[in-house]
Protein backbone atom coordinates (compact mmCIF):
# COMPACT_ATOMS: atom_id res chain seq x y z
CA UNK A 1 0.00 0.00 0.00
CA UNK A 2 1.40 3.48 -1.14
CA UNK A 3 2.25 5.94 1.34
CA UNK A 4 -0.58 8.35 0.82
CA UNK A 5 -3.20 5.47 1.48
CA UNK A 6 -2.14 4.68 4.61
CA UNK A 7 -1.57 8.50 5.65
CA UNK A 8 -5.23 8.82 4.62
CA UNK A 9 -6.38 5.42 6.68
CA UNK A 10 -4.86 7.25 9.57
CA UNK A 11 -6.14 10.77 8.90
CA UNK A 12 -9.66 9.17 8.81
CA UNK A 13 -9.16 7.11 12.00
CA UNK A 14 -8.51 10.45 13.52
CA UNK A 15 -11.05 12.42 13.03
CA UNK A 16 -13.35 10.14 14.08
CA UNK A 17 -11.77 9.15 17.23
CA UNK A 18 -9.02 11.91 18.24
CA UNK A 19 -8.18 10.52 21.48
CA UNK A 20 -8.57 6.48 21.39
CA UNK A 21 -7.68 4.35 24.21
CA UNK A 22 -7.81 0.59 25.45
CA UNK A 23 -11.57 -0.20 26.50
CA UNK A 24 -10.06 -2.22 29.61
CA UNK A 25 -11.24 -0.02 32.58
CA UNK A 26 -8.45 0.88 35.09
CA UNK A 27 -7.83 3.83 37.22
CA UNK A 28 -3.74 3.16 37.85
CA UNK A 29 -0.76 1.10 36.13
CA UNK A 30 -1.14 -1.89 38.35
CA UNK A 31 -4.63 -2.18 37.62
CA UNK A 32 -4.64 -1.85 33.91
CA UNK A 33 -1.34 -4.44 33.94
CA UNK A 34 -3.56 -7.16 36.30
CA UNK A 35 -6.46 -6.63 33.42
CA UNK A 36 -3.85 -6.89 30.60
CA UNK A 37 -3.10 -10.07 31.85
CA UNK A 38 -6.21 -11.52 32.24
CA UNK A 39 -7.39 -10.31 28.73
CA UNK A 40 -4.96 -12.77 27.12
CA UNK A 41 -7.69 -15.17 24.64
CA UNK A 42 -10.25 -13.51 26.70
CA UNK A 43 -12.09 -9.65 26.01
CA UNK A 44 -12.27 -7.20 27.60
CA UNK A 45 -16.13 -6.95 28.27
CA UNK A 46 -15.51 -10.22 30.14
CA UNK A 47 -11.94 -8.65 32.22
CA UNK A 48 -13.86 -5.54 32.97
CA UNK A 49 -16.38 -7.56 34.52
CA UNK A 50 -14.24 -9.37 36.72
CA UNK A 51 -12.13 -6.55 37.51
CA UNK A 52 -15.28 -4.42 38.47
CA UNK A 53 -15.45 -6.50 41.72
CA UNK A 54 -11.82 -7.25 42.21
CA UNK A 55 -10.27 -3.61 42.20
CA UNK A 56 -12.89 -2.83 45.00
CA UNK A 57 -10.96 -4.70 47.11
CA UNK A 58 -7.30 -5.19 45.76
CA UNK A 59 -5.67 -2.72 43.41
CA UNK A 60 -1.93 -2.66 44.31
CA UNK A 61 0.27 -5.66 44.21
CA UNK A 62 0.11 -5.66 48.46
CA UNK A 63 -3.57 -6.13 48.22
CA UNK A 64 -3.63 -8.92 45.86
CA UNK A 65 -0.86 -10.83 47.79
CA UNK A 66 -3.35 -10.20 50.55
CA UNK A 67 -6.19 -11.48 48.81
CA UNK A 68 -4.07 -14.96 48.35
CA UNK A 69 -4.35 -16.62 44.89
CA UNK A 70 -7.58 -18.77 46.00
CA UNK A 71 -9.47 -15.67 46.19
CA UNK A 72 -8.19 -14.12 43.37
CA UNK A 73 -9.55 -17.31 41.32
CA UNK A 74 -12.90 -16.47 42.74
CA UNK A 75 -12.80 -13.13 41.16
CA UNK A 76 -11.44 -13.91 37.86
CA UNK A 77 -13.21 -17.19 37.38
CA UNK A 78 -15.16 -16.40 34.60
CA UNK A 79 -12.43 -15.45 32.33
CA UNK A 80 -10.42 -18.12 30.44
CA UNK A 81 -7.11 -19.94 31.58
CA UNK A 82 -8.43 -18.37 35.11
CA UNK A 83 -6.13 -20.87 36.71
CA UNK A 84 -2.84 -19.72 35.24
CA UNK A 85 -3.45 -16.15 34.88
CA UNK A 86 -4.52 -15.87 38.86
CA UNK A 87 -0.80 -18.12 39.69
CA UNK A 88 1.04 -15.74 37.08
CA UNK A 89 -0.65 -12.48 38.80
CA UNK A 90 0.85 -13.95 42.45
CA UNK A 91 3.87 -13.76 40.91
CA UNK A 92 4.18 -10.48 39.09
CA UNK A 93 3.19 -9.03 42.44
CA UNK A 94 5.52 -10.24 44.25
CA UNK A 95 8.51 -9.55 41.81
CA UNK A 96 7.08 -5.73 41.52
CA UNK A 97 7.05 -5.69 45.50
CA UNK A 98 10.28 -6.77 46.07
CA UNK A 99 12.32 -5.25 42.84
CA UNK A 100 10.05 -2.03 41.95
CA UNK A 101 8.98 -0.66 44.66
CA UNK A 102 5.06 -1.96 44.08
CA UNK A 103 5.72 -0.02 40.74
CA UNK A 104 5.17 -0.98 37.38
CA UNK A 105 8.42 -0.78 35.79
CA UNK A 106 8.53 1.43 32.22
CA UNK A 107 10.92 -0.86 30.46
CA UNK A 108 10.16 -3.25 28.05
CA UNK A 109 12.95 -6.07 29.34
CA UNK A 110 11.69 -5.40 33.11
CA UNK A 111 8.28 -6.04 31.82
CA UNK A 112 8.72 -8.99 29.68
CA UNK A 113 10.20 -10.47 32.56
CA UNK A 114 7.01 -10.88 34.65
CA UNK A 115 5.26 -13.85 34.57
CA UNK A 116 2.03 -13.85 32.11
CA UNK A 117 3.49 -10.83 30.14
CA UNK A 118 4.22 -11.11 26.95
CA UNK A 119 5.73 -8.78 24.10
CA UNK A 120 2.16 -7.81 23.41
CA UNK A 121 1.30 -7.19 27.08
CA UNK A 122 4.39 -5.63 27.72
CA UNK A 123 3.53 -2.86 24.59
CA UNK A 124 -0.04 -1.66 25.83
CA UNK A 125 1.78 -0.70 29.11
CA UNK A 126 4.17 1.30 27.28
CA UNK A 127 2.02 2.50 25.53
CA UNK A 128 -0.86 3.16 27.34
CA UNK A 129 0.93 3.84 30.32
CA UNK A 130 4.09 5.97 29.30
CA UNK A 131 3.46 6.96 25.93
CA UNK A 132 5.73 5.07 23.71
CA UNK A 133 5.28 5.02 20.42
CA UNK A 134 4.84 1.27 20.29
CA UNK A 135 2.35 -1.34 18.50
CA UNK A 136 0.69 -4.09 20.50
CA UNK A 137 -0.09 -6.77 18.01
CA UNK A 138 -3.00 -8.88 18.93
CA UNK A 139 -5.61 -11.10 16.66
CA UNK A 140 -7.28 -8.19 15.57
CA UNK A 141 -4.65 -6.00 14.31
CA UNK A 142 -2.92 -9.19 13.13
CA UNK A 143 -6.17 -9.81 10.99
CA UNK A 144 -6.51 -6.04 9.70
CA UNK A 145 -2.96 -5.10 8.93
CA UNK A 146 -2.88 -8.22 6.70
CA UNK A 147 -6.37 -7.62 5.25
CA UNK A 148 -6.48 -4.48 4.43
CA UNK A 149 -3.14 -4.41 2.74
CA UNK A 150 -1.27 -2.29 5.37
CA UNK A 151 1.25 -4.73 5.81
CA UNK A 152 2.37 -8.16 4.76
CA UNK A 153 3.28 -10.22 8.06
CA UNK A 154 3.26 -13.81 8.83
CA UNK A 155 3.70 -13.45 12.90
CA UNK A 156 2.61 -10.73 15.01
CA UNK A 157 6.08 -9.75 15.33
CA UNK A 158 6.50 -9.44 11.56
CA UNK A 159 3.58 -7.52 11.62
CA UNK A 160 4.35 -4.90 14.81
CA UNK A 161 7.75 -4.39 12.90
CA UNK A 162 6.43 -4.01 9.19
CA UNK A 163 3.65 -1.47 10.73
CA UNK A 164 6.36 0.75 12.90
CA UNK A 165 7.76 1.66 9.26
CA UNK A 166 5.22 2.35 7.37
CA UNK A 167 2.75 4.52 9.95
CA UNK A 168 3.35 8.16 9.25
CA UNK A 169 5.23 9.17 13.07
CA UNK A 170 2.20 11.76 13.92
CA UNK A 171 -0.34 8.57 13.97
CA UNK A 172 2.08 5.62 15.37
CA UNK A 173 1.27 6.25 19.22
CA UNK A 174 -2.55 5.89 18.91
CA UNK A 175 -2.91 3.41 15.65
CA UNK A 176 -2.59 0.18 17.70
CA UNK A 177 -5.84 1.70 19.39
CA UNK A 178 -7.85 2.60 16.20
CA UNK A 179 -6.58 -0.41 14.19
CA UNK A 180 -7.96 -2.53 17.42
CA UNK A 181 -11.23 -1.06 17.81
CA UNK A 182 -11.45 -1.45 13.49
CA UNK A 183 -11.10 -5.15 14.06
CA UNK A 184 -13.41 -5.32 16.53
CA UNK A 185 -16.10 -3.38 15.32
CA UNK A 186 -15.98 -2.82 12.05
CA UNK A 187 -12.91 -5.02 10.21
CA UNK A 188 -14.13 -8.61 12.08
CA UNK A 189 -12.60 -11.98 11.50
CA UNK A 190 -15.64 -14.22 9.80
CA UNK A 191 -17.77 -11.39 7.65
CA UNK A 192 -16.16 -7.72 7.82
CA UNK A 193 -18.76 -5.11 7.64
CA UNK A 194 -17.93 -3.57 4.68
CA UNK A 195 -20.51 -1.49 3.47
CA UNK A 196 -20.18 0.48 6.85
CA UNK A 197 -16.50 0.52 7.04
CA UNK A 198 -14.89 4.38 7.36
CA UNK A 199 -11.86 3.30 4.82
CA UNK A 200 -14.14 1.21 2.25
CA UNK A 201 -12.26 2.71 -0.41
CA UNK A 202 -8.92 2.73 0.53
CA UNK A 203 -8.25 -0.85 1.43
CA UNK A 204 -7.08 -3.69 -0.47
CA UNK A 205 -9.14 -6.48 0.21
CA UNK A 206 -10.16 -8.05 -2.90
CA UNK A 207 -13.13 -9.96 -1.27
CA UNK A 208 -15.12 -7.19 0.05
CA UNK A 209 -18.72 -8.07 1.49
CA UNK A 210 -21.52 -6.07 0.03
CA UNK A 211 -24.64 -5.04 1.78
CA UNK A 212 -27.23 -7.51 2.04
Amino acid sequence: MNKQKIHEIFLRFQKVNPHPTTELKYHNHFELLVAVILSAQATDTSVNKATKHLFKVANTPEKILNLGEAKLKEYVKTIGLFNTKAANIIKTCKILIEKYDSKVPDKREALEELPGVGRKTANVILNTCFGHSVIAVDTHIFRVANRIGLVKGKTPLEVEKQLAKVIPPEFIHNAHHWLILHGRYTCVARKPRCPDCLIRDLCEFKDKTIAS
